[in-house]
């Protein structure tokens, strides 16, 4: 664990835990230090430093930290980079910011992982379009669903729309399409490799829970896992091997990761 190059102080980790203001990117790194999707893990950093701290970030510095923290890596890591300012203040979030970079690593689940079930929740992340790091709402609703025998939330407005699950695209398959819900959403890498691989075979429509019914398939989207089977959302219930799933998750297997 090291920010911007050098051991992180225990400072600077209690402004990150007591005052919880930055944004972050996961992503699977592969024993061979390439990443899926590694340009726009780079896009949304930069995207969401501007904002959250209006400050710009150098990529190629992150890059190189990146390398740092996993050189002795060699089996399959999720690396994560979070930005903050060690420096901010409750009062202040709005001062000028010096935005740093911490990068940690964990071991990464082997896959594919099993099939998820999931309890629908009226419930919506602030500024969905930020991987920001305020998840006590998204983990709260979580918890809840697990308590109730669960595995994870998927988060619907009051109307019943579709929005995600709590850390992952939600997407439904009719008809050999993909569809994704037409909702405020975190664009997930995962998500858009998927979209830019199938091309016109994917849709965006608005997907309530009074549609369920209308699909033969449901998935979960990730960089930690790619591709993962949902089994349940309620009461509603899917076959977790329908052949699509299969080849969405060979698709994703299939794009080239770039090296870091």
């Amino acid at each position: 664990m090291e920010l911007s190059g050098r051991p992180v102080e225990q400072r600077e980790l209690a402004v990150l835990g007591l005052v919880g203001y930055g944004h972050f990117t996961s992503m699977r790194v592969e024993a061979n230090g390439a990443v899926r999707g590694f340009s726009l893990h780079m896009e949304r950093l930069e995207r969401d430093a501007r904002e959250v701290f209006a400050a710009e970030l150098d990529r190629d510095h992150i890059r190189s930290l990146i390398r740092r923290t996993l050189t002795d890596i060699d089996v399959p890591a999720v690396a994560r980079v979070t930005v903050f300012d060690p420096d901010i203040e409750l009062s202040r979030p709005g001062a000028p910011a010096h935005p740093q970079v911490l990068v940690t690593a964990r071991p990464a689940p082997a896959t594919p992982v099993p099939p998820l079930s999931l309890q629908s929740a009226v419930y919506a992340r602030d500024l969905p379009r930020v991987k920001h790091i305020g998840l006590f709402g998204a983990l709260h609703q979580r918890a809840g669903a697990q308590r109730a025998g669960f595995d994870d939330v998927v988060f619907a407005s009051p109307d019943g729309a579709i929005s995600e699950i709590a850390t992952s695209n939600i997407g439904f398959v009719r008809n050999g399409d993909l569809i994704w819900p037409h909702a405020d959403v975190l664009p997930g890498v995962t998500m858009q490799l998927l979209s830019q691989t199938r091309d016109k075979d994917v849709l965006v429509e608005k997907v309530t829970l009074a549609d369920l019914d209308q699909f033969q398939a449901v998935i979960a989207t990730n960089a930690a896992v790619g591709v993962r089977a949902v089994r349940a959302i309620d009461d509603n219930t899917w076959d977790t091997h329908h052949e699509l799933i299969d080849v969405l998750r060979k698709e994703y297997e299939a794009i080239p990761p770039e090296r870091i």
